[in-house]
């Protein structure tokens, strides 16, 4: 069997499906090079994406300038059609920055914002301080807003509790989880059944085992490389197409592991321009692949039967 819609109305507004979390090109001289963006934009265009996340952790966000971070959103919305869901990503260290560019995303065109834990001073980050900052920060936005949980990138896990309560406001909408335990998305799943509330895996390599336990979609690194596979994957479980399923995703772990953990974005990268997508440099200090590397990575796709 497929899977099926959990129990409760439907979502005001659906997230099922995947969503690349777009890197940012760069020119040579590491400005952003708006080019070659509409570029890869005319590439995704034909892949059956629900949507797509700008400025995410693969888009180098926290590397970009305010007036920069506006301007990629201007310009993918420009270029993306109105039926394809833009989020985007607006998470600040305060609450106060955080909604100030929460209502410029919005008025750039996001749909819904991605708003990442802060965590510099991830000690005081208690599950209280973080219902008091999302709440806020539901409150004054005036798109919807999807939680941000990335541990590799910011040490901090945010709590299940405070995201069962979190589920109850009217204005957020789901949760992007990058951990990858898959228990804890289980219960995510559980605990907020009766919200308006969907959860979205963050990694490709556990997308399968996400769906199983009641995920809407992913937001995947991977599908900047590998889109259609992904979306194969989405469609095969959704079909109840678990041994194809299976199989597909046995296939995308180790390129996944390649382009996240393992070399990051510098080998998402290179990865891209394997499949006839601009990737080009990262801005410093994010440094470029060893050749040895490279080959390392080259030979991860390529034993999975991608290149």
């Amino acid at each position: 069997r497929g899977l099926s819609t959990p129990q409760g109305s439907e979502p005001s507004l659906n997230l099922r499906g995947i969503f690349p979390p777009l890197t940012t090109p760069f020119s040579p001289t590491q400005d952003v090079d708006y080019a070659q963006l509409e570029g890869n934009l005319r590439h995704y265009a034909s892949i059956p994406f629900r949507g797509l996340v700008v400025l995410g952790s693969n888009g180098e966000y926290p590397y970009l300038a305010p007036h920069e971070k506006v301007e990629v959103v201007s310009c993918v919305r420009r270029a993306l059609p109105r039926d394809r869901l833009l989020l985007a990503g607006s998470g600040c260290e305060s609450t106060q920055a955080t909604i100030k560019l929460t209502v410029s995303m919005a008025e750039a065109g996001a749909d819904v914002a991605l708003v990442v834990t802060p965590c510099y001073y991830r000690g005081a980050m208690t599950s209280a301080a973080l219902v008091h900052h999302y709440t806020e920060v539901g409150d004054a936005s005036p798109i919807p807003v999807v939680l941000y949980s990335v541990p590799a990138n910011t040490g901090l896990d945010l709590p299940l509790e405070a995201i069962i309560t979190l589920a109850q406001h009217p204005n957020i909408i789901g949760i992007k989880d990058s951990g990858g335990d898959i228990t804890r998305m289980g219960l995510m799943v559980h605990k907020t059944r009766q919200e308006d509330f969907q959860v979205l895996a963050g990694s490709a390599g556990f997308l399968l085992a996400s769906y199983a336990v009641g995920a809407s979609g992913g937001v995947c690194a991977l599908a900047n490389v590998l889109g259609d596979p992904l979306c194969q994957l989405d469609r095969l479980c959704h079909e109840g197409q678990w041994q194809e399923a299976c199989d597909l995703q046995h296939r995308l772990i180790e390129p996944n592991t390649a382009v996240t953990r393992q070399f990051g974005i510098p080998g998402l990268k290179k990865a891209m321009e394997w499949f006839g997508y601009y990737g080009g440099p990262c801005r410093a200090p994010l440094a470029p692949l060893s050749p040895a590397q490279v080959e390392e990575l080259r030979c991860t796709f390529s034993t999975n039967g991608w290149l």
